[in-house]
């Protein structure tokens, strides 16, 4: 099978297109066919070695895909070949094949499109265990969304919107805050063009309840002296490049508190609860509540590329990998 490869950590302009053995279906696993692979910030910090996680090379990046059941493995019971289905993987995602933890899979709704499919699990998983278990959101509260042109911010918009808060979405760039809008933000900050804080108050002068903060870097201070009282400011990323450090004054002045969201970790210490955030997830992506934007496709071939771009903040919402497009 053809798969992306990192033999040597780096850039991603290190990664290369080989020939390997595809893998098997093992006990406990299920070996799926790719229709596609959805882009994360996380491939780009593994390739380079900066990820939490470490990986021996040579390895294939590539977290979440979406495609076929081809094989099942001994013990699994509730997926079977010819499944349409979802799976959130540790890596191996960038190729015609994978290799899954069962545990890992969701079968699909026929009515759910397989490229959207591999742009959901990670985004809103994310944003749906940050707004649920994390800031405990309520309706009517205000929510700051920044980066809010990205797959992840794009998806903390309208999610924050299902969940019936005040969404305030801000980016760098007219072009994301107009996606922003069509995912149903109800005011605009275009943080590249003026200052955050000044935006902010003059559209809520308390400033907002939440903070949903992929990006760090200086963005992260200026919002969290905007926050109200009682605030939550949930630390998703670092898609600047930067981690911010916090006068913690701050925090004893606004009683706010700082919260870590790590959906990885989350998946994996509470299982059942993750299950049915999924469910939930699921329930509304097939009710059509739920559509992650799509902003770019690329071949196997160029997925490093596609991972440049994605570094670089050049994604206008979610950036996939389609097995369909040979090049």
């Amino acid at each position: 099978m053809r798969a992306i490869v990192c033999s040597k950590l780096g850039a991603p302009e290190n990664l290369e297109l080989r020939e390997v053995a595809s893998p098997v279906a093992s006990a406990g696993t299920v070996l799926i066919r790719v229709h596609a692979a959805s882009v994360n910030f996380p491939d780009g910090l593994m390739i380079a070695g900066r990820y939490q996680n470490s990986y021996q090379v040579p390895f294939t990046p590539g977290q979440e895909v979406s495609g076929i059941v081809e094989a099942v493995g001994d013990g699994v019971s509730e997926i079977s070949v010819g499944d349409r289905v979802v799976a959130f993987t540790d890596c191996g995602g960038f190729a015609e094949y994978v290799a899954a933890a069962a545990a890992s899979v969701v079968r699909l709704a026929a009515t759910i499109d397989l490229d959207e499919a591999a742009a959901f699990t990670s985004v809103y998983g994310t944003t749906h265990h940050a707004y649920r278990q994390r800031a405990e959101l309520r309706p009517g509260e205000t929510v700051l969304v920044l980066g809010a042109g990205g797959g992840v911010g794009l998806a903390a918009v309208e999610l924050g919107k299902l969940l019936g808060a005040r969404v305030i979405a801000a980016a760098s760039t007219d072009i994301k805050l107009d996606l922003a809008r069509a995912r149903g933000a109800d005011d605009l900050i275009n943080y590249g063009t003026g200052d955050l804080r000044k935006q902010l108050k003059a559209i809520a002068e308390r400033g907002p309840d939440v903070v949903y903060d992929p990006v760090g870097g200086a963005l992260t201070e200026q919002a969290f002296r905007s926050i109200a009282w009682n605030g939550r400011h949930l630390v998703i990323g670092f898609a600047s490049g930067t981690i911010p450090s916090l006068p913690l004054n701050l925090a004893l002045l606004k009683g706010a508190s700082v919260t870590g969201v790590f959906w990885g970790a989350f998946m994996q210490k509470e299982p059942e609860r993750h299950r049915e955030n999924l469910r939930e997830l699921f329930g509304w992506f097939a009710q059509g509540k739920l559509r992650p934007h799509i902003g770019q496709r690329f071949p196997l071939s160029e997925a490093p590329r596609a991972i440049r771009l994605m570094q670089e903040g050049g994604a206008l919402g979610k950036i996939i990998i389609s097995m369909d497009r040979r090049a």
